[in-house]
């Protein structure tokens, strides 16, 4: 199993999603975020970046991030954390978000499976991917698109090309929404993806 540390900013919604009953066991350590700069994550494989997490905190850290992806560390980065800050070869385009696109029968938000034959797909199905997203990222040359837009771009991508480490960047913001208590499908996200990061992905 994979040895995960989280980062708590100190919301509700990371209060709820780091320490409430239903994913604690999932995290070995959590840090709070502004105290990631000083952190020993030798004993840690996986960094997990909470939602909304305020990039400014990460900034002044890139140098203790870059040095975790050196040595082979896991970086995952959720939605509206602002990874083109403070990771390398990210790409980002903000978009207008549709947050009440479910209202029409037979919307479609234009999410589509990029990769079928990722391992994320044996924990999650895209149902449980698609609520809204805030832009969309340009992965570099060699990593894979999990999620892909419709009309271009990636929702979520696994870079094991970019630096001797790997990277899983993503639009979703499922803490938030699962911390916040609405939007099920974020639920059922975490359900699947923080099991996949602990077995390895």
């Amino acid at each position: 199993m994979k040895r995960l540390a989280a980062l708590d900013s100190g919301t509700y919604y990371h209060r709820e999603t780091l320490y409430g009953e239903r994913y604690r066991h999932h995290f070995d350590r959590i840090l709070y975020a502004r105290d990631v700069g000083a952190a020993d994550l030798s004993d840690v494989d996986v960094l997990f970046v909470t939602c909304r997490t305020d990039p400014s905190l990460l900034v002044p850290h890139c140098d203790r991030i870059a040095a975790f992806l050196e040595r082979g560390g896991t970086v995952v980065a959720m939605g509206s954390t602002g990874p083109h800050h403070w990771l390398p070869g990210v790409e980002w385009t903000d978009t207008a978000t549709n947050f009440w696109w479910w209202l029409t029968p037979g919307a479609d938000p234009g999410l589509r499976v990029a990769s079928p034959d990722h391992a994320l797909w044996r924990h999650i199905a895209l149902s449980d991917a698609t609520w809204h997203h805030h832009g969309h990222f340009a992965p570099p040359p060699g990593a894979e698109t999990v999620i892909a837009l419709e009309s271009g771009g990636a929702i979520l991508y696994d870079d094991r090309t970019t630096t001797p480490g790997r990277m899983i960047v993503t639009a979703l913001d499922p803490c938030y929404h699962h911390g916040s208590f609405f939007m099920p499908a974020t639920t059922r996200f975490l359900d699947g993806f923080l099991p996949w990061l602990r077995g390895g992905g």
